[in-house]
């Protein structure tokens, strides 16, 4: 399974429901694709408090690097990530990707 973990750092303009309908749209498309499950996004509540500034995440499991390759090249998924793009700070310069294989 491939873990695919995306850090958002947002402007600080953009308000908390507009981010929520952002993953919000994720998950409906999380939920159309057969080969990835686990959905998880939202605000950091870290008592650590070492975000620096990527306060915003979400995770997706993916039963394939086949499948996150197919998820990668998905229009909707195309627009979707425009969007993080659009609100985040510095555009893609606010956003990290980290994509993890793991056993379970």
């Amino acid at each position: 399974m491939i873990r695919h973990i995306v850090l958002t750092k947002f402007k600080s303009d953009i308000a908390e429901e507009r981010i929520n309908k952002i993953y919000s749209d994720f998950s409906v498309l999380i939920n159309k694709l057969a080969n990835a499950q686990g959905f998880y996004a939202g605000r950091s509540e870290s008592p650590e408090q070492i975000e620096r500034g990527y306060l915003h995440g979400l995770v997706i499991d993916f039963d394939s690097w086949d499948a996150l390759q197919a998820y990668s090249e998905n229009k909707e998924h195309k627009a979707l990530g425009a969007q993080l793009i659009e609100h985040a700070v510095g555009g893609l310069d606010g956003i990290l990707v980290l994509d993890i294989e793991t056993k379970g």
